[in-house]
């Protein structure tokens, strides 16, 4: 019988990690190639309206990728009125945002940690307010704005996208609260912590993800809001997605500009999920997770 060398076990285990590392780094790197092809898919219509935002309006459908970059479509932005409806758009989102989470945070985490009778209810019922589609509220926002001299406000639009946010933000916020320990709280209490001291020092910061994660939803719904735009104002309070539409003419389709708006409506949610991207993809899984 013979008998291995230990020499040849150690070429053959060297040569079997060789093998592994190989295959290890094919597959690494066929994962990588397939990652970068999906997310071009997905990218390339953004980059495609990127790039003929800066196309002369003649050449806005060539296919050609070299061409001398223009901002005469950008000029025409400024110079026109966008200007004011992005402006309208951005203090809308804002705001909605803003009240959503002071007024919704709260009330999540006071659904969370009392207990009390139809508290099942009450959070199914402000859930309900998700559920009916947006033509459903149109005719009574509608009549009751114009009788208050909402109408064509940015503050009555700010309250409509209030209304829907707040139900996102309380059952969003709901999950996060529960994954905090109820001890954590108990604790402070013991040592003389009030009952709000303790919510604002100990239980909000433990959800600055799901803060985060919240915050860009409701800033994202309000912003590219179309429909309640379009019925809600005329002309003061406008905003960009509706203004897009003007440029969709009876004589033609300002394509460049389409282009151009799109891009520049684009860059505020690009920039606030970049301000939060530390939050976001932590508060996006870790609500979903329960001890």
């Amino acid at each position: 019988m013979t008998v291995q060398q230990p020499e040849t076990n150690g070429a053959m285990l060297a040569a079997g990690r060789v093998a592994v590392r190989r295959k290890t780094l094919r597959l690494k790197g066929g994962r990588e190639i397939l990652t970068l092809a999906l997310l071009f898919i997905i990218l390339s219509p953004f980059l495609w309206m990127v790039i003929m935002a800066f196309r002369p309006a003649e050449a806005v459908f060539d296919l050609t990728l070299w061409f001398t970059p223009t901002l005469e479509a950008f000029r025409s932005l400024i110079e026109g009125n966008f200007l004011h409806s992005f402006g309208n758009s951005l203090w809308v989102s804002v705001l909605s945002t803003f009240f959503s989470l002071l007024l919704g945070v709260p009330a999540a985490w006071v659904l969370t940690r009392w207990r009390f009778r139809g508290r099942r209810q009450v959070a199914m019922w402000i859930l309900v307010t998700r559920m009916a589609p947006p033509i459903a509220f149109t005719i009574p926002f509608f009549l009751a704005w114009r009788w208050l001299g909402l109408q064509d406000t940015v503050i009555g639009l700010a309250i409509v996208y209030l209304t829907f946010n707040l139900a996102i933000v309380i059952w969003l916020m709901q999950t996060f609260f529960a994954a905090v320990p109820v001890a954590l709280e108990e604790a402070s209490w013991m040592d003389g912590c009030s009952l709000w001291r303790s919510f604002w020092t100990i239980s909000l910061p433990l959800v600055k993800p799901g803060l985060a994660a919240t915050a860009i939803l409701c800033f994202i719904f309000s912003w590219n809001d179309f429909f309640y735009a379009l019925i809600l104002t005329r002309t003061n309070a406008i905003t960009a997605p509706v203004a897009i539409v003007n440029f969709l003419q009876y004589e033609g389709w300002e394509w460049s500009k389409i282009a151009a708006s799109g891009t520049l409506v684009m860059l505020p949610v690009v920039a606030f999920t970049l301000l939060v991207r530390r939050y976001l993809v932590h508060g996006l899984t870790a609500g979903g997770l329960k001890d």
